[in-house]
């Protein structure tokens, strides 16, 4: 089935420019059909997310958010799975019309993290809170299943609705999240050919969208490292080896490393984000232990940097007689935006939303596994900006007072069905035009 996306994607732009004028129209009919449905719809798709809002659940514990998840999708007619990969959900809405099968994509867990907003509807679970936008998230993906599910006769193929629990982690000792769910066959049966998904963005105002085609987010990868040295008494630091000198040459070199032996065009990031050691300030340490990440946006670089790293402490440790243990851990892979469903997407989003509220994204150094779809199928995931207009700023991502503008939520929906719906005309498309 990617082959078939792939065969899309290569003839999509030699096929756009021939659009009808009856074509056009129905397009624009349908564009009005989108938006008195998502307006049939707002009110309840708002009082979901501030639902959602209010009761925030931690990773691979979202049993309630899956609860409401399955009953809503189930009662507007789609076929629902749930205890995928501990609570995830996943639901099929088959059109009326033969076709491939597409995917979208929605992160349902919260963070822990007090929420600190005066909203009426903030988080009644102490410690817990939607801080990165999961909520809205899932309301868009909600939101577009009851938009979808009242134009069935128009779906040529089908729409499989995938609900992800633990995007930003399990809980140690737990398997979860995207991998998990793939490892348990969700883009099978029907297979699905392409997947979409998407981020909220309080770096934009609400009404944009940004996408970039490759590399859209980092890979995320994390290590430990131990450094022993020798203690001895403060005043005659010579008869030991401090590991408090030996961590601070080490952070030192690991950020000439980005500096000075990777290609400043090809951005990588190393954060030391953690130091422990030492007992006493008249006592020389004896071990000193370091954690941090790693992030790239090139395989070249990830696979470099851990060489790198290793190459540097065996210096360090030898110049002063010491040693160290590393711990390096591959995370989550780059998110990847296939550059031709990229290409054959823009018009859709130009159509659905207009020329000055679609932008251009930079690759972004954080994180999201959604990655492990990229690995597996043709994906398109862009920004949702969700800034109020007029503020020039407002509560960043992971932060207490994150409080994104509601009227995103329509504007996903719209940006969704539009993606949803064009992609699998594409195919139809391309089955028409087929020599």
């Amino acid at each position: 089935m990617t082959g078939a996306i792939l065969r899309i994607l290569l003839l999509t732009v030699s096929l756009y420019p021939f659009a009808s004028a009856q074509n056009i129209e129905e397009e624009k009919i349908m564009s009005r059909r989108i938006d008195y449905q998502i307006e049939k719809y707002k009110a309840e798709i708002i009082k979901t997310r501030r639902f959602i809002h209010m009761n925030p659940e931690l990773s691979n514990r979202e049993f309630e958010t899956a609860k409401l998840v399955a009953s809503t999708l189930m009662s507007y007619g789609l076929e629902v799975r749930t205890g995928i990969a501990r609570t995830g959900v996943v639901a099929l809405l088959r059109g009326s019309q033969p076709g491939f099968t597409v995917g979208i994509r929605a992160d349902m867990d919260a963070l822990p993290i007090q929420e600190m907003t005066s909203l009426s509807y903030k988080s009644l679970n102490p410690g817990v809170m939607h801080a990165c936008g999961h909520d809205i998230h899932t309301a868009v993906a909600i939101g577009t299943a009851m938009v979808m599910s009242q134009l069935k006769g128009q779906i040529k193929g089908n729409i499989k609705f995938i609900f992800q629990p633990a995007e930003e982690g399990p809980p140690p000792g737990e398997a979860g999240g995207a991998s998990l769910m793939l490892e348990q066959g969700i883009l099978d049966n029907p297979p699905v050919g392409a997947v979409f998904g998407l981020h909220t963005w309080p770096e934009a105002d609400v009404g944009t969208v940004l996408f970039s085609p490759g590399p859209i987010m980092a890979s995320s990868d994390g290590f430990e490292i131990i450094l022993k040295g020798r203690g001895s008494h403060g005043a005659r630091p010579h008869e030991g080896v401090d590991a408090v000198t030996l961590a601070a040459q080490t952070i030192l070199t690991l950020q000439s490393l980005i500096d000075r032996r990777i290609d400043a065009t090809d951005p990588a990031v190393i954060t030391i984000g953690k130091i422990e050691g030492g007992t006493r300030a008249n006592i020389l340490a004896e071990q000193v232990s370091l954690a941090g990440t790693v992030r790239t946006l090139s395989l070249e670089n990830r696979e470099r940097i851990p060489r790198l790293i290793e190459g540097a402490l065996k210096g360090i440790s030898t110049a002063y007689d010491a040693s160290y243990e590393l711990n390096y851990r591959k995370g989550h892979p780059v998110v990847y935006n296939h550059p031709q469903l990229a290409k054959a997407m823009q018009p859709t989003l130009l159509k659905a939303l207009g020329e000055d509220h679609v932008g251009p994204l930079e690759p972004q150094m954080i994180s999201e596994d959604f990655s492990y779809f990229c690995q597996q199928v043709p994906v398109f995931f862009f920004f949702l900006g969700v800034r109020p207009r007029g503020m020039k700023e407002m509560p960043p991502l992971h932060n207490p007072y994150y409080n994104p503008d509601e009227e995103s939520l329509t504007v996903g929906i719209r940006t969704m069905c539009h993606l949803l719906l064009d992609c699998l005309e594409l195919q139809s498309t391309l089955e028409t035009h087929r020599p």
